[in-house]
């Protein structure tokens, strides 16, 4: 099961190694990992997206608040989130293709941030599983490059029943 975990820390050297190792030692893979400050100074948050069962993560859970450094522990496993990642990719465009492949970024409100004679580049904004849409549908024009930023989730706010 995918899992997305927030952590709150201090922002000290061997920060990063500690909690990465901490994954690698009960045998979990990070598939993405995003670090940036917050509006506190000296802390930051890290946003780590794995797979695992239940039980392996309350453990980690358990073992990550244990650490020094670290301030907070938000495991979004069962809690309603908005998830959000970046993706850019140059697809391979020449001119019998460049109009598909702008017709899927319409579709998928993305931004073209660079173009040449034999590529585009994309600006992508969305939820993992739109991203992965989007990368199946650039696949047959020839994706030459991507880069990602990884997953960012906040807890959703919570909404009035009433208007």
């Amino acid at each position: 099961m995918r899992r997305i975990m927030s952590i709150l820390v201090e922002n000290e050297p061997g920060i990063l190694s500690r909690i990465s190792g901490l994954f690698n030692g009960r045998g979990f893979n990070i598939e993405s990992l995003n670090v940036a400050p917050t509006l506190e100074k000296g802390v930051s948050l890290m946003t780590i997206t794995t797979y695992g069962n239940e039980q392996t993560f309350e453990q980690l859970a358990k073992q990550l608040r244990k650490l020094v450094t670290v301030i907070e522990v938000m495991d979004f496993g069962l809690t309603s989130i908005v998830e959000r990642e970046m993706m850019l990719v140059k697809v391979a465009a020449n001119d019998s293709n460049r109009g598909e492949i702008l017709r899927i970024a319409d579709i998928f409100r993305c931004k073209v941030v660079d173009v040449s004679l034999n590529d585009l580049t994309l600006e992508a904004t969305g939820d993992h599983e739109k991203l992965k849409a989007i990368i199946d549908l650039l696949k047959t024009f020839g994706i030459k490059e991507i880069g990602r930023t990884g997953a960012l989730a906040l807890r959703r706010s919570m909404q009035s029943e009433e208007n």
